[in-house]
């Protein structure tokens, strides 16, 4: 029981806060309105308040999201797209999409500021301002 307790403890104390991965088609509240992923025959279209705004290929819908201050609603979203990453800032109308413009396979993702953090095979990426720049070692804990 004390080494259940204390596993317990260790994974709650030491756990990334980094937002867990989804493959939700929605509805997903957002500033925009109401997100909705819906499958066409040949690629995936994202909808924000009942209107397009993206439209990307995908075998399989994967998106990470970051929540507001209240948890309510999503205000951004990293999608996993064939091409690569997209992010998606759903807090402007239209939302506002940037590429990675690089095929990148994500495992984890940290929200910091303007930026999107990603953590995948190839190391550490950033992806700001559409810029997509490889991250080297430092000191820099994210989380």
């Amino acid at each position: 029981m004390k080494r259940w307790c204390l596993a317990a403890f260790a994974a709650t104390a030491f756990s990334t806060g980094a937002p867990a991965q989804s493959s939700a088609p929605g509805p997903l509240a957002a500033p925009c309105g109401t997100l909705q992923f819906e499958r066409g025959e040949h690629d995936v279209v994202a909808s924000c308040g009942g209107v397009a705004f993206d439209r990307f290929g995908a075998d399989a819908l994967v998106h990470f999201d970051e929540p507001d201050a209240a948890g309510n609603a999503v205000v951004r979203l990293l999608v996993q797209t064939d091409a690569g990453p997209a992010l998606y800032d759903l807090r402007r109308r239209p939302p506002l999409v940037q590429r990675a413009g690089r095929r990148l396979a994500v495992r984890r993702v940290f929200w910091q500021g303007d930026a999107v953090v990603m953590q995948g095979p190839q190391g550490w990426f950033r992806l700001r301002n559409g810029t997509l720049t490889q991250l080297q070692s430092s000191t820099t804990v994210y989380h």
